[in-house]
């Protein structure tokens, strides 16, 4: 287990440099300049020249990436254009509230598609598993910024129930989860459905019900835990999605994360902020992966790391 663990995380380095050196070289032929955009249009040659000295942006290509990534393991991610503020400071600032609606939605994900897909498989070709990937299916098709703003002239403009102007409480968050969750959701219903289906066919599915066991039993005990390794591979998934997810979703809701720090960070053309956000959020993706399948070994004791 722990060869194992070391080779992973040895995996993640050649991953999170070719993240870094994606948005570094994205960040150096994107038009602008960011000597420009810090001291304004009306900024003298002499003092733009000045300043691009200081910063080091006369440097080769390959000499400014190697400083980057080499302040970036020194948790140094840069200084912001806008305010000179310390990236990485900006980033933990910002995160729990990222944190706190992509956690909340990746429970409702779990627990609502997965039931759901229990619920189709136990009652296949009845209308309640017909009934279950119709609205499995709906849900995979609304896009959720759509359904944000619909939910928002719903119950925040019309009825009032829910703040439309960036509310931090347990209230505020429902809406959010729920519209960054659905899609997710109703990919987890159908892949358990499926999976379900394909695991009671086995023989120690048939054992289980010949020795007297209960549907419920072998539902919960038998197949259920053999048919989550799939499930369980796409939730880790479905989490990358739900942080991609989060640009849109908070800036509709207008929450202060890390999606709508994004999205500011591009409308200003703050280069050290986009790429601040970018390796950030590769490292928690790629650290979350790695512990989804070290979870493999719990749910299938025929998983060995040797």
């Amino acid at each position: 287990m722990t060869m194992y663990v070391m080779r992973r995380l040895f995996m993640l380095i050649p991953v999170l440099l070719g993240v870094s050196f994606l948005t570094f070289a994205i960040a150096q032929i994107t038009p602008g300049d960011p000597v420009v955009l810090m001291l304004g249009n009306y900024a003298t040659s002499e003092r733009v020249t000045e300043l691009r000295e200081q910063l080091g942006l006369d440097d080769p290509f390959l000499v400014q990436y190697a400083r980057y990534v080499w302040n970036a393991m020194h948790g140094d991610l840069g200084k912001s254009i806008r305010g000179q503020t310390l990236v990485l400071d900006e980033i933990v600032a910002r995160f729990p509230s990222t944190l706190e609606l992509t956690m909340s939605a990746m429970l409702f994900a779990v627990i609502g598609g997965v039931s759901a897909g229990v619920v189709a498989a136990t009652t296949r070709r009845r209308w309640v598993d017909g009934m279950t990937m119709v609205i499995a299916l709906v849900g995979l098709s609304v896009p959720s910024f759509w359904l944000a703003i619909i939910l928002i002239i719903i119950f925040g403009i019309n009825l009032g129930w829910v703040s439309v102007t960036g509310g931090e409480g347990i209230k505020d968050l429902i809406l959010p989860s729920f519209c960054l969750g659905v899609g997710p959701a109703a990919v987890l219903a159908r892949l358990t459905r499926s999976s379900i289906l394909e695991v009671v066919r086995e023989d120690y599915v048939r054992t289980a019900r010949a020795k007297g066991l209960s549907e419920r039993v072998v539902t919960l005990r038998h197949v259920l835990r053999n048919a989550l390794v799939p499930v369980v591979t796409l939730i880790g998934l479905q989490f990358a999605s739900l942080l991609g997810g989060t640009v849109f979703i908070e800036s509709v809701f207008a929450r202060p994360g890390l999606g709508r720090f994004a999205v500011n960070a591009i409308t200003a053309r703050d280069f050290p902020q986009i790429q601040g956000v970018v390796l950030f959020a590769a490292t928690i993706y790629v650290l979350f992966n790695l512990s989804i399948d070290l979870l493999y070994g719990f749910l299938d004791p025929r998983i060995r790391y040797d």
